[in-house]
């Protein structure tokens, strides 16, 4: 049988990310990223790209901390090369707060970040209204340097980047043999998942590079998080919410609350405000399919609806759909080479 021909359809994180592991763990592929949009104006773009997992209802909690655990140490390893600040990835501690004791004190992914421990009281006396927080280490991507920096990779390993709208995974049925879907919230639409919804997303990025710890409170809707550049500030969670336009008085909302945490940040330079859709589910959709239609069979390997976890979990998730390729792949030469017989 001739070279596989795979297409990944998307082109944001999970998308890119996906592309990269099938490469890695398919060598005799050939691969294609199909995508309508590319960094920098994915959904992936808003994200702030922190390492901090929010929990799938419909996943087990040890699927979620090995995909975790697998993102973690695979952007350490950058983190600690020469590639780290091209592809935008850095250390930050900081602080999670909370207004009451959380009724779990450590969370499943507390034992993958480093140093996680509950906050001093003389810590706590930087948040008046708080009474319990912890603090840790992680890592954060920048994006876009982190998308450009996997694109860089997939060009180098002669992977095809094709601007171009799928509306029907059928479409690519006769160029190629198998079809990964990492579309986020264009899934919705391209297989009709109605379990896919929105989760509008608002934030700033700010100039302001005195900030060098993150804060978070509990509930997640309220976030510092510092980049190389620029620091995000959060947020919304709209779920249902498909508009794409800012909204002003969300942003004067978010810099309030922000303020009052940090108060520092009143004298925030160069505001820009971003909008994005996270393509949430209960559950990741990281499955095998076959799409028959007639006698033709379509082997479709789907990988989406992260949510506001992408960051967290994505080569986690991406090292485990290249692995579902590698099967697809094991039964399409299974299957030509008994067809040679």
């Amino acid at each position: 049988m001739a070279a596989p021909k795979v297409a990944v359809v998307g082109a944001g994180l999970i998308g890119l990310s996906t592309a990269l592991c099938i490469v890695e763990a398919c060598p005799s592929c050939s691969v294609a990223v199909l995508s309508e949009q590319f960094s920098p104006n994915t959904t992936s773009d808003v994200a702030a790209g922190m390492l901090i997992p929010h929990a799938y209802p419909g996943t087990p909690i040890h699927v979620q901390k090995r995909w975790f655990k697998e993102t973690f140490a695979y952007l350490f390893a950058i983190c600690n090369s020469a590639e780290a600040s091209e592809a935008g990835i850095h250390m930050v501690s900081g602080w999670q707060i909370f207004t009451n004791t959380p009724r779990e004190e450590s969370p499943f992914w507390s034992d993958v970040v480093l140093g996680f421990r509950p906050m001093s009281e003389a810590e706590l006396q930087k948040f008046p209204q708080h009474r319990f927080g912890q603090a840790f280490t992680t890592l954060k991507c920048d994006s876009p340097p982190y998308l450009l920096w996997l694109e860089k990779r997939l060009k180098a390993a002669g992977v095809q980047m094709y601007t171009r709208k799928v509306s029907d995974l059928w479409e690519l049925h006769s160029e190629y043999d198998v079809v990964v879907n990492c579309a986020g919230i264009g899934a919705r639409q391209l297989v009709g998942d109605e379990k896919l919804f929105p989760v509008r997303g608002q934030v700033l990025k700010v100039h302001a590079p005195w900030v060098k710890n993150f804060i978070r409170d509990g509930d997640g809707s309220t976030y510092i998080y510092p980049g190389i550049h620029r620091v995000t500030l959060g947020g919304t969670r709209e779920k249902d919410n498909w508009s794409l336009a800012p909204d002003p008085r969300t942003t004067k909302d978010i810099f309030d609350r922000c303020c009052s945490l940090e108060p520092s940040l009143q004298g925030a330079q160069d505001v820009k405000v971003k909008v994005g859709l996270r393509p949430s589910r209960q559950s990741v959709r990281l499955n095998r399919e076959v799409l028959r239609q007639g006698g033709v069979k379509l082997l479709v390997v789907h990988n989406y609806g992260h949510g506001a976890g992408g960051f967290s979990m994505h080569w986690g998730t991406a090292q485990e759909a290249a692995c579902l390729v590698g099967e697809c792949i094991a039964v399409l030469q299974g299957s030509s080479s008994r067809a040679k017989l």
